[in-house]
């Protein structure tokens, strides 16, 4: 499952992941095991916004290694199959596995994300901007990756705008139940 940020890729993940009965895991999961290798008390899904996890992140933009580590670690998860795994990448550096791309505006985004992280949805627009921007450009640097622009490597793309998480995971669930038969 891959998207913009605030798209609602955790909370279709979770859906599908439950209707499936497969574990579920995401990039972040990973980034949290690796600061966790590396001594730092990567715990609970606010950690990012503490000034330990921020530290953690500005040392991961410093060096590409932490992005690729992560990476190897989600293709092995898929080479071992049954997992449903949220990405910003994977669908681009492998064949294997059904890929969704989950799509929204950055307002109904924005929205999300003020939601989820009470904010306003001005600041969590300005947030957004700038991790599209950012993402684009560091997947852009590491593989080639036209992240939010390229969406050939995907089967299926979702609408999120307005539709609620169920819906979307009922979206997916059917698609997944046409191509099996």
């Amino acid at each position: 499952m891959c998207g913009m940020p605030a798209v609602g890729k955790t909370t279709v993940a979770k859906a599908i992941a439950a209707k499936l009965n497969l574990p579920l895991v995401g990039g972040g999961d990973i980034l949290k095991e690796i600061a966790l290798e590396q001594g730092y008390r990567a715990a609970g899904d606010d950690w990012w916004d503490t000034a330990e996890g921020m530290q953690f992140l500005e040392k991961r933009k410093g060096s590409p290694r932490f992005d690729k580590e992560v990476d190897a670690r989600l293709l092995k998860k898929v080479d071992k199959g049954d997992v449903v795994i949220t990405s910003y990448t994977v669908p681009w550096l492998t064949k294997k596995g059904i890929k969704v791309w989950l799509s929204g505006n950055p307002g109904s985004r924005s929205v999300r994300m003020a939601k989820r992280d009470s904010s306003t949805p001005e600041e969590s627009l300005r947030i957004i901007a700038k991790r599209d921007e950012e993402n684009y450009s560091l997947y852009k640097n590491l593989y080639g990756i036209e992240f939010g622009r390229d969406l050939s490597p995907f089967q299926l793309v979702v609408g999120t705008d307005g539709i609620e998480a169920d819906k979307v995971a009922k979206e997916i669930m059917d698609y997944i139940a046409a191509i099996r038969s």
